[in-house]
């Protein structure tokens, strides 16, 4: 039996079935879904590359943020989670440095990565993403070579589910498994992508998306440090009778990276006028005592930007707390505060007059959530996606509607995934 078809057979071993259910829940046709889409790689894989050599498959996951909107580029505090949508690879090693990448939905693509350097013609590009990570491994002391890898994503380009963030992590631990044996620490993998990010793909975003998804599972992770501090929860909010659902509004935030960046430079040209790098090293009360000297030196939607960080990085606390005491309740009201805050005062709800789906989207989920469950902006923000804590009974009704005003499967009902970037060997 050749080597594509073993690796086929072994997919059905009860050993590869636990891993998978591990790694992406055990919900109605889950497994179904994943060995089909496992089975449909590496058949491209041979298709197009017929390798002799053993084929890893290299998966990271998206990641929902569960508080902490926009703190996290100005050394704050965030909740977040690795969720059970990825980015997932069939990948062998070459025997060169050349990458060839063959991934759902875009153009084929060939780097030589014996050039490092930054090229200001693949800035937003997957392109980008690739040579970074590389140049950052490389700068680290860690071996690089060439791939022929294929790839297909269930998290959707402009989701807020962090696209980006899982395709950096994957293409870390491609690197990683092939060539250091897989021994690079989730921190450390995180770091390296977020570097490809800001200045190979040119994206200034701060680290909460690489660490969530290079992490697995729920954690708490505070960023003052140089070395952020990460803490490890365990609530099951499934097993509390909540799904988390993060609701598509249609609209992309794939090309508003100028309205994203705005926030941390405004925030942090409000650090700059007291004299402090971000926001986190100053104290809130030295921050209000000065909101009148800093009037005219930047705009009220700065100061609004900073207000909300510094609420939003004292929220997160509180949200931890609540989950480690047990109470949902408290829990949910500091979402709602966090979505309101980012209303009115960070002001990513929407980007211009035209698209105000995520409002709307909002205003549904109050209707329909008050007293019962939770309701926030997701992600950068502008465009994109709401993230919702559902009851269970109330699933069903919740999703109709929301399909009704944002059409069919807009609507991913998320489970956590324990384990972030995973190496599975057939």
């Amino acid at each position: 039996m050749d080597m594509y078809a073993s690796m086929i057979r072994n997919l059905k071993t009860p050993q590869i079935m636990e891993r998978l259910n591990y790694l992406y829940g055990s919900r109605d046709g889950m497994m179904v879904e994943q060995t089909t889409r496992y089975i449909g790689i590496l058949k491209r894989h041979e298709e197009l590359f017929h390798a002799e050599e053993e084929v890893l498959l290299v998966s990271a996951p998206g990641r929902t943020e569960i508080g902490g909107n926009h703190t996290d580029h100005n050394k704050g505090r965030v909740l977040a989670a690795a969720v059970n949508l990825d980015t997932l690879s069939a990948v062998s090693r070459r025997g060169d440095h050349t990458v060839n990448l063959y991934s759902d939905g875009y153009p084929a693509l060939t780097i030589d990565l014996t050039d490092l350097s930054v090229h200001e013609e693949e800035k937003g590009t997957t392109a980008a993403l690739i040579r970074g990570v590389a140049a950052k491994m490389a700068e680290l002391g860690y071996r690089i070579g060439g791939f022929d890898a294929v790839a297909t994503s269930s998290v959707a380009s402009g989701s807020g589910l962090s696209s980006s963030a899982a395709f950096e992590v994957m293409t870390c631990a491609i690197l990683d498994a092939l060539y250091n044996d897989f021994v690079i620490d989730y921190k450390q993998r995180a770091k390296i992508s977020q570097y490809a990010e800001n200045v190979y793909f040119g994206k200034p975003s701060g680290l909460l998306d690489q660490m969530a998804s290079s992490a697995g599972g729920l954690v708490t992770v505070d960023f003052k440090h140089e070395d952020p501090e990460v803490r490890r929860m365990s609530f099951d909010f499934a097993a509390n009778g909540y799904a988390l659902v993060v609701v598509a509004t249609g609209g992309s935030h794939a090309d508003l990276t100028d309205d994203y960046a705005a926030i941390p430079a405004e925030m942090k040209r409000v650090a700059a006028l007291m004299g402090e790098e971000v926001l986190r090293r100053i104290r809130p009360e030295e921050f209000h005592q000065a909101i009148p000297d800093l009037r005219g030196k930047v705009s009220d939607r700065a100061l609004l930007r900073a207000l909300h960080f510094f609420d939003e990085d004292d929220r997160v606390v509180r949200q931890v707390e609540a989950l480690d005491r047990n109470d949902l309740g408290a829990f949910f009201w500091e979402i709602i505060c966090s979505g309101r805050s980012s209303y009115m005062y960070l002001q990513n709800v929407y980007a211009n007059p035209q698209d105000e789906s995520l409002a709307l989207a909002l205003a549904l989920a109050e209707r329909m959530l008050v007293n019962r469950g939770g309701w926030r902006i997701h992600g950068g923000g502008f465009a994109g996606t709401t993230l919702n804590f559902v009851p269970l009974d109330d699933l069903h009704h919740f999703i109709e509607v929301m399909e009704g005003a944002f059409g069919q499967r807009c609507c991913h009902v998320l489970d956590i995934r324990p384990e972030g970037a995973a190496v599975i060997r057939l």
